[in-house]
């Protein structure tokens, strides 16, 4: 990994570090409680992803310098923002939508760096920019936000594509790095501004409609 992505995956940690630890503040969670929950949303995807690849120890194992960062995150997080009800409301959404952003492009430069096709690498980069945040939703007792109509995995699954088409069209790798970045938290944002989602499956409206 270059020195830019390996930077961008550093920012990406901390960032959803960040989106744990302050969703463990709304749930009133002790510290040992705000850092698992950090922890598990900022390496949960990359360590599924990794795991699926087969590189293992998976990443955070063999560079401890991202379990540093997630440390980091929380004892700043705890110490500045003491009262979590005077968070903004839109910090937690545009945070992770950031981290989904970050983690997009990494899982999906891991997955070409092992010289693996466009397809699996959106699905890596799926994985590893959802994957953590599931995780969180779960442990929070919430549905994870892939599983709802919100605009979420869409914006990584775009993110991908737009990433791996970028290299294979002749980009340079930072120049695809922040388009796709661009591209997934663009429309991650928009979709929570706007409140845009995609339509519901509801089979219950169907059954009423037959009759």
């Amino acid at each position: 990994m270059t020195s830019w992505f390996y930077f961008f995956d550093l920012c990406g940690t901390a960032v959803f570090a960040l989106s744990g630890a302050l969703a463990a503040g709304r749930h009133r969670m002790d510290p040992f409680g705000v850092i698992v929950l950090a922890s598990v949303t900022a390496v949960g995807g990359g360590s599924i992803r990794d795991a699926l690849l087969g590189t293992t120890p998976v990443f955070w194992i063999r560079d401890p310098n991202y379990i540093i960062v997630i440390l980091l995150t929380v004892l700043l997080t705890m110490l500045i923002v003491r009262k979590p009800k005077r968070v903004p409301q839109h910090t937690l959404p545009v945070a992770d939508a950031l981290g989904l952003a970050l983690f997009t492009v990494i899982g999906a430069e891991k997955a070409l760096s092992l010289e693996l096709g466009g397809m699996i690498a959106v699905v890596m980069g799926l994985i590893t920019g959802v994957g953590g945040g599931m995780i969180r939703d779960l442990l929070c007792r919430q549905v994870p936000m892939i599983l709802r109509t919100e605009i979420y995995a869409t914006a990584s699954i775009l993110g991908g594509i737009s990433y791996s088409l970028s290299l294979h069209l002749g980009a340079q790798d930072k120049q695809a790095l922040i388009f796709a970045m661009v591209v997934a938290l663009g429309i991650r944002l928009a979709a929570i501004k706007w409140h845009l989602s995609l339509p519901a499956f509801d089979l219950k409206t169907n059954k009423q409609n037959k009759k």
